[in-house]
């Protein structure tokens, strides 16, 4: 069995990644002139929705790492989870490059990872 060290390790790690990862793509999305016009016009989807999307991942990623509720950081995996999935499957819609698929499920990967040892961890 994984001593508490090595499982606070990986929860600590693999969040961390997630929630660098979601607050640069939120900075991105309200900031990039690129990602700006890409959300209607290659996308699809209205530009509300982008800012929409990073106000959800910054409060999401707050959720995670603040000492808040078991319930409030079920939530937060929740919704990252269905951000993740949605991603590949809006990007494998479009044929967007491989990456772009990829990512989003590597990133489900460790969220997945993140969400094990954290209920290791709150046991």
């Amino acid at each position: 069995m994984k001593s508490l060290k090595t499982i606070k390790i990986m929860y600590w790690a693999t969040t961390g990644i997630v929630a660098l990862m979601m607050l640069f793509s939120a900075y991105s999305y309200l900031t990039n002139p690129e990602m700006i016009k890409a959300f209607p016009q290659h996308m699809g989807f209205p530009g509300y929705f982008r800012v929409e999307l990073a106000i959800a991942k910054i409060i999401g990623v707050a959720a995670l790492l603040l000492p808040l509720s078991p319930t409030v950081k079920e939530w937060a995996y929740a919704g990252f989870t269905i951000t993740f999935v949605s991603a590949f499957i809006a990007h494998s819609a479009i044929a967007d490059p491989i990456g772009a698929r990829v990512f989003p499920i590597l990133f489900l990967i460790l969220l997945g990872l993140s969400y094990s040892s954290y209920k290791k961890l709150s046991l």
